[in-house]
């Protein structure tokens, strides 16, 4: 348990390290999210789950449409803004230091609103794609 946990703030470290120095996005370069997964490691205790740690940076305007995740997903703005939309929610503005919380199955969608980073903690069903596109 100690040795996970010690894993996982290594990850976290390095996920803040390497989105400080990430450069917002030039004109002219196509608007897609980039997305790294930074690690993955199993849940201790829980057969068939894992723990996975990644970013995403968003240029500014960019969507990523409606989806879910097999299993639950807590993140963290680290810098920009995005609009955050929960199927059956109110849409939520958030900024650089705020966090959210999806739960397993949660029909979810961002909108960025100027260069933005996250970085996301997901426990998964292992073996499974990270997300699906809602139906």
């Amino acid at each position: 348990m100690k040795r996970t946990s010690s894993a996982l703030f290594i990850l976290f470290a390095a996920a803040l390290s390497v989105v400080a120095y990430a450069q917002d996005s030039k004109p002219g370069t196509t608007a897609e999210p980039k997305r790294s997964i930074l690690g993955r490691l199993d849940q201790s205790g829980v057969d068939g789950k894992e723990i996975v740690l990644g970013t995403v940076e968003l240029p500014q305007g960019v969507t990523i449409g409606w989806h879910s995740h097999p299993g639950d997903e807590a993140g963290y703005i680290l810098r920009g803004s995005i609009t955050w939309k929960v199927k059956g929610q109110p849409d939520r503005e958030l900024k650089a230091g705020d966090h959210f919380f999806n739960p397993r199955g949660s029909v979810h969608s961002v909108t960025s609103l100027e260069p933005a980073a996250v970085v996301s903690t997901w426990i998964v069903d292992k073996g499974k794609p990270m997300s699906e596109p809602a139906k």
